[in-house]
Parts: C-alpha cells; structure tokens; sequence
C-alpha cells in the first residue's frame, strides 16, 4: 500500500526533523569530539591551548522540540547505547517511555524498529498502540499498525485500525487506497476473518457516493477470498450499477465468471461497449483462452489491438490464436506487426519479463515458429522454411524441431525428418518419450499409421502404464480400423487415469461414428463433458450422438456452442450435416464453405459433402 497523506510515507520507519534528529546530531558531534579530542591532547599542552574567538551572534531557529532537555537527551543516549550493545528488550523500554514523553513519531517508529529487531511482535504492537494513544490523528501510526497486523497474521484485530487508516487518508486518495487492498490483505491467511474485519472497516464508506464502488468492489474481492461467491457476484452487480463505467466491478465479475455464467453475462455487456479498456479484454480473452474457446478469445485481442494498436504482446498472442484457428492470413498480418512493434520497442519493454531481454528473444523465435506455420497452411513451403532458419542452433526446443521435420516430410525426407527427431539437439533437452511422441506425430501427419502404430507399441512395452502413450497408440489403432484394441487401450486408460476426459470423448466418439451402441457413446461423452465441461471438440462430440439417437434441436444448439468456441473443419462437417437435415441448407452451406477455407483437405468434411452432395 502505497498511499500519500498529510504525514507522507517514507520508509517504514523514517528519520524526520524532531527530537530523533537532533538527538542523532547531537551524538554525532560527541563522537566526533571522542576521537578528535585524545590525539589533540599529545600535541597541545592544555595550558598552552588559545581561548576560541568570541563568534558572532547569531539569531538560532527554535529548536524542533523543546522538550529534549538534557535528562531527555541522555535518556535517549542510553537508550542507543544498549541497543548498540545488543540489548534490544532494554533499548525498547527506554525509547519507547522517551516516545510517550514527547509524542514523536520518529521515536515511536525507532521503538518498533528495535521490537522487529528482536523477533517481539507483542511489543511492535504495544509501541503502535501507544503511538496511536499519543497521536490519534497519526495517519503514519494507523498505517504501520496496519502493517504490522498483516505482518503478524492477525486479522481478527484489523477493523479497527483499518477503518481510522481509511478516515485519515485524504478524501481525494481515498477510493485508491480502498481500491489497493486486497493484494495487500490477500497475505492473511483467515480470509474469513479478514473478510470481517474488512466488511466492519468499511461500514461508512459502503453507502457513501465517492467510495461506494471502490469499496463494494473490494469488499467483493475479499468475499471471493473467502470462498463466498455468491456475496462476491452481488457486490460486484451493486457496485456495476453505482458506476456503469467503472472497471473494477467488471474485473471482479470477470474473476468470478469461469463458474458463474451470469457473471459472464456482466462481462460481456461492459465490453460491448467500444471504448472497453484493452486490457479488461485481454483479462477475458486468458479467460476464454483456458476455456478453449479460441475463437471468442481472439475475437476479444481482435477488438483490443484495434483500440490501443501499439500494445506489443497482444498481437502475438492473436497471431497464435489465428494459426490455431486456421486463419493464416490474417495470422501472418499479426504477427509480423508484432515483430515490427519490438524491433522499434527500447531493450526490455516489449515483454513483461526479466530485464535481461532473453524472454524477447523467445517470444521472436515463437513468432517465427508461428509465422512459418501460418506460410505451411497457406501452402508455402519455402517461406515456411525460411522463417524457421532464423531460430538459431542454440535456441531449437523440440517444438522447433518438429516444424523443421514437418517441412522435410513435406518434401519427400521422411526418413531425414525422423533422423532429426530422434538425434538432433534441442535447447529444452527433450527425454527418449518426447521425441518418440514427436517422432509418431510426424508419422501421423504423414499417413504412416502401421509406422506409428509400432513406434507406439515399442514405447508403451518400455512404460507400460504410460497413459498418454496408451491413448495415442488407441488413435492409431482405430485408423488402423482395429476397433477392439482401441476399446481395450482406451479403457486402460480410464482404469489407471479415471479423470482423463480424452479417453471418454474418443472412445463415445468412436462408437458414434460407427453409429453403434449410442446410448453407451451418450454415456461415455457425458461422463467427458462433466470432466472437461469447456472442451469444444468434446461438445462436438456430444452433439454428434444427440444427432444419431435423432434429438436434432439438443444437436443443433450444442454444435453451434462448439464452433462458435473452436471453428474446426470436422465440427463444421456435424454442424452442417444438422443444419442440412433440417433443411436449413444455405446455412449448411455457409457453414460447409467456412469450414473448407480454414482446412480443405480435411476427409470428414469432404466425405460429408460428398456424401450429401453439397456442392462446393
């Protein structure tokens, strides 16, 4: 907490201009006069010293506190002394008692210095406590007995000196002083207690017209701390319907959207309006982002570029969404913009990262990563190439390496391309199973599927209850068209993974696609869709079986769900089947040609237009 008032904050425990300084002074001038007056002994005998000239009058400025009298004055000297001897306990009484006698911070601030020194919580609060006694309108002292409390992990006893911190600080700097609590207070660990003391501190400015929204929001947070949500999302609608335009109820509904689909709803109305701040949809596109839904997240850094165009890392991240969703164009467009961006950018200002710029130097390598995939979609071969041959040696991860493998398989180099995945070094030093999972994917892609069926098989008998090599061989297998092993590896999956959605979507999947056993398929995909609710393709995957078992309307709203999430050309396939079925066949159509531009050659989408005779 950061906050001015009429007693500025310095450091914690700050000299001023009082008794603390002149005393500080004062000892200085006897330690001087300690050393200076032993070695002008031997040179000058004392009968010989001259008498010092008379000096001019001069009119002195008051002293800054009368009171520090000669007892005053050594009692401080003392009090100095045994802290300097390591008597910390001692020290503390002395000073403290000084303190009391002449309401100085600076004396009061020394004192609690001296009881954090020696490990004595109980006596940094009793010299807050006193100063708070002798000067109650101390914004310093309600300010470090504030900390102080936090420190000590005392949250029960905060409302109070909270409440008087929030009163003296000055009206104009009030609502931001509200505003900066919760990651200060987020350190206690009884966040229902805070959330008490926070709610008691706050009874006056609730209700006031100039704080009500800072302090609802904040109250807000410290509700969602405590595991109580509900109170959470009614604070934040409060203090939304105090001030409309105001960010902060609209961030804290977004903290609590991810479980609370009218809290989403808040959201998205604050940011239909243009001049939402980039950075409130940033925050939701992260959210969108971990819900796999793609295409509102890029949608949302679409909208935020175009308000602040010179933001640096969003047009990375929309260049990564773009290459996900199939959209290498528009991709290709962000990303070079990104790069533009950094190379004007001064040394460390175009990440949020370490000083050192290496951070800057991945994010380019993964903007060249990405731009060559964006050129592959596009068919673009030789560029592809020439974008992955600025990433120098030293910097390839495994990621890279398969790009590079990806290209030469392109070219015909399948066995060099395989080469490469199993012996080349790689920056992030890749263990014998991520280069075999690597080496199988680029099998995959390649129609290879006996290949990396036995690449598969080798590395599952070495790691026998490797789930993610178990799942992968159950893929190949089913390409393969040897359905009972794909059931039996899938259901060992389940059996040693019991929380893995994966092996439900592809199994249930599996079954509907071979139009079998839908009641089952319906089971296992609802069983998926409670483990990862948010996950488009399985979404896709439960609408598909609603459309074989002929429940159409359930189809039809949960495909639209999926592609509005993940527009991939194999929901576009279902989702245009469904549309087609119910003779809504410009839309079909629409949705078909959509599909087809983000990936013509996918045989799902092919086969079902072929099928249907939906002309192209």
């Amino acid at each position: 907490m950061t906050t001015q008032g009429p007693e500025r904050q310095a450091p914690l425990f700050p000299v001023t201009g009082s008794a603390w300084r002149i005393f500080r002074l004062a000892t200085l001038a006897l330690a001087v006069q300690a050393a200076w007056l032993p070695a002008q002994a031997q040179t000058t005998p004392a009968a010989e010293t001259p008498a010092a000239p008379a000096a001019e009058p001069v009119e002195a400025a008051p002293p800054d506190n009368s009171s520090l009298d000669a007892p005053m004055f050594y009692q401080l000297l003392v009090g100095e002394m045994e802290a300097q001897n390591g008597r910390q306990g001692v020290a503390f009484e002395v000073l403290l008692d000084a303190a009391r006698r002449l309401r100085d911070p600076t004396l009061y601030q020394r004192a609690i210095e001296l009881a954090v020194q020696g490990r004595s919580g109980d006596k940094a609060l009793q010299a807050v406590q006193a100063w708070r006694q002798g000067v109650p309108e101390s914004l310093d002292a309600a300010r470090t007995h504030v900390q102080l409390l936090v420190a000590l992990d005392k949250p029960a006893e905060l409302a109070e000196p909270l409440g008087t911190l929030i009163r003296l600080v000055p009206a104009a700097e009030r609502s931001g002083v509200i505003s900066g609590l919760p990651r200060f207070l987020g350190n206690l660990n009884n966040k229902a207690a805070t959330y008490t003391a926070v709610e008691q501190a706050f009874s006056p400015w609730l209700n006031a017209p100039a704080t009500r929204t800072a302090a609802r929001t904040t109250l807000g947070r410290m509700a969602l701390m405590a595991d109580k949500p509900d109170v959470a999302m009614a604070l934040a609608r409060r203090a939304h319907a105090d001030d409309d335009d105001a960010a902060g109820p609209i961030a804290l509904a977004l903290e609590l959207a991810p479980g609370d689909t009218g809290a989403e709803a808040v959201v998205q109305g604050y940011l239909a309006r243009a001049n939402a701040p980039a950075q409130l949809r940033l925050a939701y596109a992260r959210m969108l982002e971990k819900q796999q839904r793609i295409g509102d997240a890029a949608n949302q850094v679409r909208l935020a570029v175009a308000s602040q165009p010179e933001l640096i890392p969003p047009w990375l991240t929309l260049g990564a969404y773009l290459v996900d969703l199939r959209e290498p164009a528009e991709a290709i467009t962000a990303l070079e913009r990104f790069l533009a961006l950094q190379a004007q950018a001064p040394e460390g200002d175009t990440t949020d990262d370490d000083e050192s710029g290496i951070r800057s130097q991945r994010a380019t390598d993964l903007a060249w990563q990405l731009l060559s995939q964006a050129h592959e979609q596009l068919g673009h071969t030789r560029q592809a190439a020439e974008w992955l041959e600025r990433i120098d040696s030293e910097r390839m991860d495994l990621s890279v390496l398969a790009r590079r493998a990806s290209l030469m398989a392109r070219n015909g180099q399948l066995t060099a391309a395989r080469a490469l995945l199993r012996d080349a070094p790689a920056q992030d030093k890749p263990d014998a199973r991520a280069r075999l999972l690597a080496e199988a994917q680029l099998l995959r892609d390649n129609r290879d599927w006996q290949g990396a069926h036995d690449l598969l098989l080798q590395g599952m008998r070495e790691a026998p209850e490797d789930t993610v090599l178990i799942y992968e061989l159950a893929m190949v297998a089913e390409r393969l068209a040897k359905f009972d092993d794909m059931e039996a590896l899938l259901r060992r999956v389940m059996t040693l993974k019991p929380d893995d959605a994966h092996a439900f979507n592809a199994l249930g999947y599996s079954l509907t696609e071979r139009n079998t056993r839908l009641d089952e398929a319906r089971l296992l995909l609802r069983k998926a869709t409670a483990l990862a609710p948010n996950d488009p393709f399985i979404v896709d995957s439960l609408g598909w079986v609603e459309f074989r078992l002929g429940n159409k309307t359930e189809a039809l709203k949960l495909l639209r769900q999926s592609w509005l999430s993940r527009p991939h050309a194999e929901v576009a396939a279902h989702l245009g089947e469904v549309l087609w079925s119910l003779d809504q066949r410009e839309e079909a159509m629409k949705i078909f040609r959509e599909g087809q531009r983000r990936e013509a050659t996918n045989e799902v989408l092919l086969e079902t237009m072929k099928r249907l005779k939906a002309a192209p």
